[in-house]
């Protein structure tokens, strides 16, 4: 039995496992590694700027703090990484709205329709006081919210025609999020939402699954969307945050310094990340209408008007005074 036990041990360091959480955080042991998973493409703006949150983090630790940046959904999708950080089998990741909402059901209300004009309005209540009330429920369940990374406002593609009026949307099967409350909104305009993991949705529309899905245009461009979709509707339909969240359990584990140079990274690089999104938005709009995507800007006015009732819908969950708290703090009034 000690034989084979050995031989076990053996194959397990020869075939280079590591194991995420709980390495503790003495400089005598060498540098601590930690490994930040996320589910958009290399050329993504979300993992190009943590890349240089890992660069900036080597340096202010001086080499005694590193992050390894996983993208394209490598360690699972959003669901599995935001699971694997909850049990503390992934150190870190840079998330999606509606898994993390999983385990504080408001978060999910960021994504009320139409509930921002602008993105500096969903920037200051995520780093006001909603954005901790949301966060703090988190911790018991093993994940810690550091920054609000930017997903930014979604728009509509399809293969079928131009989202100009709700009524265009009836009978389209659309892709979304495993989230509740875009499926309601694509609900409520007469379509046929279901969910999907973003890994998998380039090959679903193109063998035409889906008609049509619903992303930021970051997302739509460097994850090639544009090329197995036709029309690209400007709906501002929602807007989603994405979420940089550490395991409590490897948070508890690191020095005060490491602390405070993550938390501190962490918001820093939010910032970039909000940045470099909003500066890309109109210059990938021009390289997706150079593809040959018809694009248009939808009727936003009467996309709101039809979509009022899903507020009514998510009262009860989520409670009058929160919701008419968050539409009073995205007014900026």
């Amino acid at each position: 039995m000690k034989k084979v036990l050995v031989f076990i041990m053996v194959g397990i360091l020869a075939s280079g496992i590591v194991f995420a959480g709980g390495q503790g955080d003495s400089e005598a042991d060498g540098p601590l590694t930690l490994t930040l998973g996320h589910g958009a493409a290399p050329s993504n703006p979300r993992h190009t700027v943590a890349v240089q949150m890992a660069e900036w983090i080597d340096k202010e630790s001086e080499g005694t703090l590193k992050v390894e940046v996983i993208p394209s959904e490598t360690l699972g999708n959003d669901r599995q990484m935001a699971e694997a950080v909850s049990m503390g089998t992934l150190d870190l990741s840079i998330n999606s709205q509606g898994p993390v909402a999983t385990y504080n059901e408001k978060m999910s209300a960021i994504g009320m329709p139409f509930l921002f004009e602008k993105p500096e309005n969903a920037y200051s209540v995520l780093d006001g006081d909603i954005g901790k009330e949301l966060a703090e429920p988190l911790i018991d369940q093993g994940i810690r919210v550091l920054s609000y990374w930017d997903n930014g406002f979604r728009h509509i593609t399809n293969n079928v025609r131009p989202v100009q009026n709700p009524e265009d949307l009836k009978g389209l099967k659309i892709r979304t999020p495993e989230d509740e409350i875009t499926l309601a909104i694509f609900r409520t305009l007469g379509a046929n939402p279901a969910p999907l993991a973003f890994g998998e949705l380039y090959l679903a529309l193109q063998q035409g699954v889906f008609d049509g899905q619903e992303n930021p245009v970051t997302n739509i461009y460097f994850s090639n969307i544009h090329e197995v979709q036709k029309f690209l509707s400007l709906s501002n339909h929602k807007y989603e945050m994405c979420p940089l969240i550490v395991s409590e359990s490897v948070w508890k584990t690191l020095s005060d310094d490491h602390k405070s140079i993550l938390s501190e990274a962490a918001l820093r690089f939010a910032k970039v990340h909000r940045q470099e999104n909003n500066k890309l938005q109109n210059e990938l709009l021009e390289e997706v209408k150079a593809s040959g995507v018809a694009v248009n800007n939808a009727d936003v006015p009467a996309l709101r008007k039809a979509t009022a009732a899903v507020y009514d819908q998510f009262r009860p969950k989520f409670g009058s005074d929160f919701i008419d708290r968050l539409v009073k703090a995205a007014s900026g009034k």
